[in-house]
């Protein structure tokens, strides 16, 4: 189990508890039940990167205690 912290700079930050192999879609699930928005209109980022729902965490290196940028689409 790793926990990931997602912030969206306008006062809201979120810590969602998942496991490595589970996919950045399934996080974004996660995200939405939390702050009650819906999945498909949240984006991740880290930097310049923006994460596809396909894709595991491990496979974009995302390890426990990360921050990561949310945002709204």
């Amino acid at each position: 189990m790793i926990e990931i912290t997602c912030n969206d700079r306008l006062g809201k930050k979120v810590r969602v508890k998942c496991n490595p192999d589970d996919t950045i879609g399934d996080l974004k699930k996660l995200i939405a039940a939390q702050t009650g928005t819906k999945y498909d209109k949240i984006v991740l980022k880290k930097w310049y990167t923006i994460f596809k729902d396909h894709i595991r965490l491990v496979d974009y290196e995302i390890h426990d205690g990360m921050n990561l940028e949310l945002y709204y689409q």
